[in-house]
């Protein structure tokens, strides 16, 4: 960058004042003979003047004053007009403040000094913006060559000589990358603390962190989702997507730095973008295999083969989580919970929702391995989503019937929640106990099944479908039509616990609509919505008739 020591030497000026102050930056070069010329200026400049107003040593005195106040790299001063040398007033000033005063004498047009001095930052300028360039580009063809997150980070880690972090928009650390020195846990601590309470009060702009190991040589910047840069209002731009974390390893940041951290703000966005998009496309992938497999459309060979895109092989056990607040968002924020919970234990698999749960298929273990397994994801899901969550584990079986496996799982899960509710199962001797309590989480399992498992473990179809057909093929045969609406109503009432208000809202109906569509169907099977063996006895029903549906 351009000096002042650099320009005069540059021109053959003379210096009268101010050596200590010579390599000062030039950011500009300013003319003016206002008295006081600081409030057209921002600080950096190189002024240049004939002091037309400056006729008396307290006005030369002040007039320095006001310039080394406001931070200008330098004064230069022309002689040969109002003033046939440099005034002593403003040498001995300048002395004082360490101002560069120079001395541009009657030859020396001003013109010559800013054309010398544009020509030199201009060249600079170019410089830079070409090293810009070719940072971003490097990042670009890392994001085109999809290696990910990590290489984008470590590169730009290298590009500025320090340490790059990535945020999710919570505040949740996704990347960390250092350049030679790692950054002290302290203040990495400090730094993540900081994060979350900006993002839970919905700031989204950059800001230099808090900590004062990071003091003068770290910038949070805000990744919104197009790659916008911050617009200055809080409330207008892109919705937050990240954060963008740099920590210099020695001195603040260059030029170059910071112009290259907001381009990679962009690239950062981009990267998102793209492993968003692959997510999702995984995601709809794994939806339709599990609504495939658990409707029965997808079974034998043929399901064992589009299961082996995800990691599983054989044997596969399903784990189904019940999201802890209702809602479509709720639930998606439950699959996302329960796939980085996954991910936390280094175990891959496919991760989708249906029939309002959450689900993972996981390669075959063993049955205490898979239900310990369990355990484990449900603490660190309770922590993803600071609440009590409740989830169930089917046995590993043969990737052709990973169909039993889910159904085992949610009757499991679903046979707890009733005997919470009515206290009518037997809760089994061990495993069905609830665990991982101080996380927030508890598993069920097939033994919370009681005696009931045997049933809904039947491999006779026939003797299974003669069972739900005595329960409930009175509803459907008297009702015709209707009768599928009966059903509908009768799994919404099981599965909400008995709760009319939500039962109804499920079924966007009134809950007297609901009440007089349980009283049908007591009518037409003769059992009783408040007894609570009756009741169980619907849900065994219900659950095995998808079994051999």
């Amino acid at each position: 960058m351009l000096t002042v020591g650099e320009l005069v030497r540059s021109l053959d000026l003379r210096l009268v004042a101010g050596e200590p102050g010579l390599e000062a930056p030039i950011r500009w070069v300013h003319i003016s003979e206002l008295e006081d010329p600081t409030p057209w200026m921002s600080g950096g400049e190189l002024l240049l003047t004939t002091g037309l107003q400056l006729d008396t040593p307290k006005r030369q005195r002040a007039f320095v004053d006001r310039l080394a106040d406001h931070q200008l790299a330098g004064l230069g001063f022309g002689t040969g007009f109002s003033h046939r040398a440099v005034p002593e007033a403003v040498a001995a000033a300048a002395r004082e403040r360490d101002l560069p005063l120079v001395e541009v004498p009657y030859e020396v047009p001003f013109i010559a000094v800013t054309e010398a001095a544009f020509s030199r930052l201009v060249n600079e300028q170019y410089a830079v913006l070409r090293r810009a360039i070719a940072a971003h580009e490097r990042l670009e063809r890392i994001v085109l060559a999809e290696r990910g997150l990590d290489t984008v980070v470590a590169a730009l880690a290298t590009l500025i000589g320090g340490t790059v972090l990535a945020y999710d928009a919570r505040g949740a650390l996704l990347v960390r990358r250092a350049f030679r020195q790692e950054l002290d846990d302290v203040a990495l601590a400090e730094l993540g603390a900081e994060l979350a309470v900006r993002a839970r009060a919905g700031e989204r702009q950059s800001f230099a962190p808090s900590a004062a190991a990071l003091a003068g040589r770290a910038l949070v910047l805000p990744v919104r989702a197009s790659g916008a840069r911050e617009l200055g209002e809080s409330e207008g731009g892109a919705p937050l997507q990240a954060w963008l974390v740099a920590v210099k390893d020695e001195d603040g940041f260059s030029e170059l730095d910071r112009l290259t951290l907001h381009q990679a703000v962009t690239i950062v966005a981009l990267e998102l973008l793209r492993r968003r998009i692959a997510e999702d496309t995984e995601r709809r992938l794994a939806g339709d295999v599990l609504n495939a497999i658990v409707s029965g459309d997808l079974a034998g060979p043929e399901l064992v083969r589009r299961l082996e895109p995800f990691g599983l092989s054989e044997h596969v056990g399903a784990i189904v989580l019940a999201s802890p607040r209702p809602g479509g968002a709720a639930l998606g924020d439950a699959e996302a919970a329960l796939a980085t919970a996954l991910r936390g234990e280094a175990t891959q698999g496919l991760v989708a929702r249906s029939e309002g749960l959450a689900c993972a298929l996981v390669p075959g273990l063993d049955e205490e391995e898979l239900f310990a397994l369990a355990e484990r994801v449900g603490g660190r899901a309770a922590r993803a989503l600071d609440a009590h969550v409740r989830l169930g584990a089917g046995r590993a079986v043969g990737g052709a019937q990973a169909r039993r496996s889910f159904h085992e799982a949610r009757c499991a899960l679903e046979a707890r929640a009733l005997a919470v509710m009515d206290g009518a199962l037997s809760v089994g001797n061990g495993n069905g106990a609830v665990v991982g309590e101080a996380a927030g989480a508890s598993v069920a399992t097939y033994r919370d099944l009681g005696s009931f498992q045997l049933l809904l473990a039947l491999q006779d179809d026939d003797a299974l479908r003669l069972f739900c057909d005595s329960i409930l093929a009175p509803i459907e045969q008297s009702e015709g039509a209707y009768g599928g609406e009966l059903m509908r109503s009768l799994e919404a009432f099981i599965e909400e616990n008995g709760q009319w208000e939500r039962a109804a809202k499920r079924l966007y109906c009134h809950r007297h609509t609901l009440r007089y569509r349980m009283r049908r169907v007591e009518e037409l099977t003769g059992r009783s919505l408040a007894n609570a063996r009756d009741r169980i006895e619907f849900w065994l029903a219900l659950r095995g008739r998808e079994l051999v549906h």
